[in-house]
């Protein structure tokens, strides 16, 4: 019951804008192409939720004049996980807005938490894997979601870009990043994003060392943005919007303590 109860709570909470998600663009408009120029808040010292641009190999952009795959779920997914940072947390994030960044921006290390989505068609340059190198071993954490099957093969090509030393390691339970504000005991309970098994995580340590800080952490065969962006529609059940806005709580609370 109080599972339900705090499931509940998670969708009011992100349900007060919904209305004017939907005079905006509609249930399917929160897929159409968007202008992302100019959209970014900037830095002010409070905590906003930021995502990586990169090129594909469409130049950027999606099939059809959809949005491109690192704006999958965006704006509202980033606009709902801030609300909910915002009503369970001292954070005080932005609500209203975020920020969009390549990894060659100098901007991004005024913020300590990084956002990629859909890694199966990500693309770097000798420069922005400069970037996401000095990113991550300076101090800045790295969620990786919205992936399954073959696109975990273009992940750790990427990343080792980037990382040529590092690797990613499979994480269970007893890591202290879901413990860190919720106690998630069980990593299977979301409905897995691939047929061949349910989702798992993944994450990349400082100096390849388990007993070190954590720098990203990879969602496989999972979707946590896109709970987070339907949380207010009723598209997924209770339960499972609220177990993602858990993790989603839990990653940046370790990105901002670690």
């Amino acid at each position: 019951m109080k599972k339900i109860l705090l499931g509940l709570a998670l969708v009011i909470v992100v349900a007060g804008g919904a209305a004017a998600v939907f005079a905006q663009d509609g249930f399917g408009g929160r897929r159409a192409a968007q202008n992302y120029d100019g959209s970014n808040i900037g830095y002010d010292g409070k905590l906003s939720f930021v995502r990586l641009r990169y090129s594909t190999g469409f130049g950027g952009f999606g099939r059809r004049n959809r949005e491109p795959p690192w704006a999958h779920d965006y704006p509202t997914a980033d606009q709902h996980m801030m609300k909910i940072l915002s009503e369970l947390t001292t954070v005080g994030p932005h609500t209203t807005g975020s920020n969009i960044y390549s990894l060659d921006d100098p901007d991004l290390m005024n913020h300590p938490i990084l956002y990629l989505s859909e890694p199966g068609q990500w693309t770097m340059s000798d420069q922005e894997a400069k970037g996401l190198r000095d990113y991550l071993l300076k101090g800045g954490f790295m969620i990786i979601d919205d992936f399954r099957g073959n696109d975990w093969w273009n992940l750790e090509q990427t990343m080792k870009l980037a990382l040529p030393e590092h690797r990613f390691v499979q994480l269970d339970q007893t890591h202290p990043i879901f413990n860190s504000f919720f106690e998630i005991k069980n990593l299977g309970f979301l409905t897995s994003y691939s047929p061949f098994g349910p989702p798992t995580y993944w994450g990349i340590f400082e100096d390849n060392d388990p007993t070190k800080r954590l720098i990203a952490i990879a969602n496989r065969d999972n979707d946590l943005g896109e709970y987070w962006e339907y949380s207010d529609t009723g598209y997924d059940p209770v339960d499972f919007s609220n177990e993602a806005y858990k993790y989603g709580v839990n990653y940046f609370i370790y990105g901002l303590t670690r």
